[in-house]
């Protein structure tokens, strides 16, 4: 029979590396940690081959002595737990097993010195072994450089991916934890290469906009809302939330923090997706930063080897929380539109093509001109006669104009201005004090429906239950039935009535009004899933929304429909007084607006 044996301390440290350190990115992740947590204001990053070759990480944190450097050097050896309160930590490390995991399967190199000492020291340990235990000359702080990683275990090093995907991986590291501390300078080098400078004492909407996207400044919300915890304690919400029409395809650009650590939580997601539920479409994604602060006695941060998954203590009351401030923040930003013009778009503008010949009238003021370069058919040549423009010439009217009203002084202020004309019967234009405004009229006027639907207790009718003659009985795995039963106070709220029916099923005795028609076995099993994936019956509200959005557009002005100057005047006033209208129920943008600046940047007078 096999024999029980104690493991060696090299193997346990990377058996223990497998679970801290599968890739260059989590390397960095740890020291970078490290370096926060040792009070750093200034913290260097580089990296050579994705982080495979060489990672260095300089900062000016508080340092350690040559004793306590021996110690760290140690598996669960740390200073950031000062007695056994683990669930009270407020640092990012706490483990003690980062330094030896990671030295136990590269060659590290560790220099430090504390600001009382006026010399530091440097030890090296290659692949589990001390080699060199000597004095160094540095500046007080920390510098970690960890060379040749998996070098000596190909069999882990063949599973690591491309440099230049390890180098994103360790980019988007380092952009995490600076969004995390806006007070501490960031920079990052790869390959002598500067990919990320950031100075201390950012706010954070600054740092969060750049570092996502320039454009966020002008088109996010900021987040800032408090509420009470049953304890007394409070938790606070803040942050930058994209405006619903400033989405990606894919959420790669939604940054959650708890408590300053960067975090990749289902519930958060889940949440996040809950607020824009109703404002963009399944396959368009909000850009966002949250930050969570919340008393570290409902948080256990010590659920995962690299500490980026985190449970709650009350999960569907910190649900709650985030949807009610992102979505009270949304409402700040109700009537606005992502303001920036499309690059593209604008480029596509053509400046008018100057005429080779002027008309007959103006021919008088030109004599003596030479026209022999290129002109339009329909203009005349030294040896041609003027012919006018014939019709298949001239591109045919898509655009009419009202008579133009006097914008009186109170008209002055209205945010989308007045109503000029029309363009292809689809697009409202408009001109306000500081710009020209392009109204989509089909999706502003779908948006302005279905908050009327809302206010007239659309949304309650539909959710109304609808009784099965015969209730239908579903049969799903256990864990599926034992997500849906405790989610059943929810679904009743949508109108989903349902309830156990022995270990493996579920009986379902009404379903809202709006899906009588769904098959109840497929919308179970959906709703068992999307709990399972969300933390959060969010699937079913996303259904009811979809109903609510498909009267709204039916119910709508349709493109193509000719408006007279009076229905675009009250479209106008309607979306400026209506919630989320700046942006359809699919997140596209309802308006556009071009300023006075950009229209004289167009003709050339700036």
């Amino acid at each position: 029979m096999p024999i029980i044996r104690r493991l060696p301390e090299t193997l346990v440290n990377r058996i223990a590396a497998g679970e801290v350190v599968e890739r260059p990115a989590a390397a960095v992740k740890e020291l970078v940690e490290n370096a926060i947590d040792a009070g750093a204001s200034r913290i260097a990053v580089q990296i050579i081959d994705g982080g495979l070759t060489r990672i260095v990480i300089t900062d000016d944190g508080c340092g350690m002595s040559p004793d306590q450097m021996t110690l760290a050097l140690e598996r669960h050896a740390t200073s950031k737990l000062p007695d056994e309160a683990i669930e009270q930590v407020t640092t990012l490390g706490f483990r003690g097993e980062a330094l030896p995991s990671i030295a136990s399967v590269a060659r590290f190199t560790v220099e430090s010195r504390p600001r009382e000492l006026g010399q530091g020291w440097c030890k090296v340990v290659d692949h589990g072994d001390m080699v060199e235990d000597t004095p160094a000359a540095l500046p007080h702080g920390t510098r970690v450089r960890v060379e040749n990683l998996f070098a000596k275990l190909p069999a882990r090093r063949k599973f690591l991916r491309t440099p230049r995907s390890e180098y994103g991986a360790c980019l988007d590291v380092v952009r995490r934890l600076a969004m995390a501390r806006p007070d501490i300078a960031f920079t990052l080098d790869h390959a002598e290469r500067r990919v990320l400078a950031t100075q201390a004492g950012d706010s954070v909407e600054a740092r969060v906009a750049g570092i996502i996207a320039r454009e966020l400044a002008d088109n996010a919300v900021s987040i800032d809302f408090e509420r009470p915890t049953p304890s007394g304690e409070m938790i606070r919400l803040t942050g930058v939330a994209g405006l619903p029409t400033y989405n990606r395809g894919v959420a790669d650009h939604q940054y959650l923090f708890v408590n300053g650590r960067p975090v990749k939580d289902r519930l958060l997601t889940g949440a996040v997706r809950g607020a824009y539920a109703d404002m963009l479409a399944r396959d368009r994604h909000a850009v966002l930063a949250l930050f969570l602060t919340i008393p570290a006695q409902e948080v256990d941060v010590n659920v995962h080897p690299a500490k980026t998954e985190v449970r709650f203590r009350d999960s569907q009351g910190v649900r709650g929380f985030i949807v009610s401030g992102l979505r009270r923040a949304l409402a700040t930003g109700d009537q606005r539109s992502a303001q920036s013009p499309d690059a593209a778009a604008m480029g596509r503008w053509q400046s008018e093509p100057v005429r080779e010949e002027p008309a007959p009238a103006l021919r008088s003021i030109f004599e003596g001109r030479d026209w022999s370069r290129s002109a339009p058919s329909y203009v005349a040549s030294p040896s041609q006669n003027y012919r006018a423009p014939e019709a298949s010439d001239l591109a045919a009217p898509q655009g009419r104009a009202e008579m133009a009203e006097d914008i009186t002084e109170d008209a002055a202020h209205y945010p989308l201005g007045i109503a000029r004309g029309q363009v292809a019967s689809t697009y409202v234009v408009a001109e306000a004090a500081d710009g020209l405004v392009i109204v989509d009229q089909h999706a502003a006027h779908e948006r302005l429906v279905l908050e009327r639907l809302r206010a007239a207790g659309a949304e309650d009718a539909i959710k109304r239950s609808q009784a099965l003659l015969i209730p239908d009985v579903v049969e799903l795995e256990e864990p599926d039935c034992d997500r849906l039963e405790e989610a059943m106070p929810k679904l009743a709220e949508l109108g989903l009535l349902i309830e156990r029916f022995g270990p493996d099923a579920m009986l379902v005795r009404a379903v809202p009004h709006a899906l009588g028609k769904a098959n109840p076995a497929r919308l179970l099993q959906d709703i068992a899933d999307d709990i399972a994936k969300h933390g959060e019956a969010i699937l079913l509200g996303e259904k009811l929304d979809l109903v609510l959005a498909t009267m709204a557009c039916h119910g709508s002005v349709r493109a193509g429909r000719a408006l007279n100057v009076a229905e675009m005047n009250a479209l106008l006033r309607e979306m400026e007084n209506t919630p989320r209208s700046g942006q359809c129920n699919h997140g596209r943008p309802t308006w556009v607006k071009l300023s006075m600046d950009d229209v004289e940047k167009l003709f050339g007078r700036h």
